[in-house]
């Protein structure tokens, strides 16, 4: 009996999911007025990312996804990043970055909007936009590069811990905890990160159209508010989301109100039920069936990379 009642149930789900989808489909407003939003939260790392059964964070593969589909979406004239990150990885942000300038290519405006913070890795996407838009509160700047590195040695020494290791090159073990680190390491680690640093400068050079010494005067680590960023110039304008969204319909000559649609599936029951948002799906439950929100909290766990920014 209890087996009967949970395959009626699961049928009725998929009975349920299948009508949802028809109706959100058949809901769908193909105008060419709108505003894509795409978030990026906490650290920045490559690849996925995590996700949990309640949701899906992290991870510049999705990112980089939702802005190829921007990108190719004809009803999309503009697309507002909202970053609340406090930075990561070099090289993801890099990757990032790398799709909104050609975001900007095929002609579409793109404006940053600040949330709480947009610092290190979060400024180098920001700098690849058209406009930053910033709280006067947001934290930003903290550009730079740093490899972390921990010494060890002694602690190993006091509990009797001892490692070794068969190495295939002098250097392979290079960054290890257990030993300190040679003149030669420190000097390839370094080279590294002058080099990486290097990078993002140029970044920012050409985005803000700034000087490089300009830029590298203001690249020494520390953090700007927001009013403090527009005064030197690492910023536009102080203003909200929708400050940064009326700012971009206005860029891509949108008359009136734009539809503003949010990229990503952020919760499973966007999956299931093939809404393109989760605000477009309780948009949908709100008008169909239901006067109160549920609320959907998405987890995820961030490892730090190996070389931030």
């Amino acid at each position: 009996m209890f087996k009967k009642i949970v395959v009626a149930g699961i049928a009725c789900l998929v009975i349920l999911s299948i009508i949802v989808i028809a109706i959100v489909n058949s809901n769908k407003d193909f105008s060419a007025n709108k505003v894509a939003v795409i978030y990026i939260d906490g650290v920045i790392v490559g690849g996925r990312g995590h996700s949990s059964f309640i949701g899906a964070d992290g991870g510049t593969d999705a990112i980089i996804k939702q802005i190829r589909k921007a990108r190719e979406d004809r009803s999309v004239q503009a697309v507002v990043i909202r970053i609340n990150s406090p930075g990561g990885s070099a090289p993801a942000s890099q990757e990032v970055g790398e799709e909104v300038l050609r975001l900007r290519e095929s002609g579409k405006p793109v404006v940053v909007s600040m949330a709480d913070m947009a610092a290190s890795g979060g400024y180098w996407i920001a700098a690849c936009s058209d406009k930053i838009y910033a709280n006067p509160s947001t934290l930003t700047g903290s550009i730079g590069i740093y490899v972390p590195y921990a010494n060890l040695e002694e602690l190993y020494k006091k509990i009797g811990l001892r490692q070794e290791k068969i190495k295939s090159g002098a250097h392979k073990d290079i960054l290890s905890p257990e030993r300190e680190m040679s003149t030669e390491e420190r000097a390839i680690i370094q080279s590294m990160v002058d080099d990486i640093y290097d990078q993002f400068l140029q970044v920012i050079a050409k985005g803000r159209n700034m000087e490089y010494e300009q830029v590298k005067a203001l690249a020494d680590g520390r953090i700007f508010t927001g009013r403090q960023a527009k005064e030197v110039g690492l910023v536009d304008a102080l203003g909200n989301m929708y400050d940064a969204i009326e700012d971009a319909a206005r860029m891509a000559g949108i008359q009136g109100t734009p539809q503003i649609v949010e990229y990503g599936k952020t919760s499973p029951f966007s999956i299931l039920f093939g809404a393109r948002s989760q605000s477009e799906l309780w948009k949908f439950f709100a008008k169909k069936f239901v006067d109160a929100p549920f609320l959907i909290a998405p987890m995820a766990i961030f490892h730090p990379p190996w070389v931030q920014n």
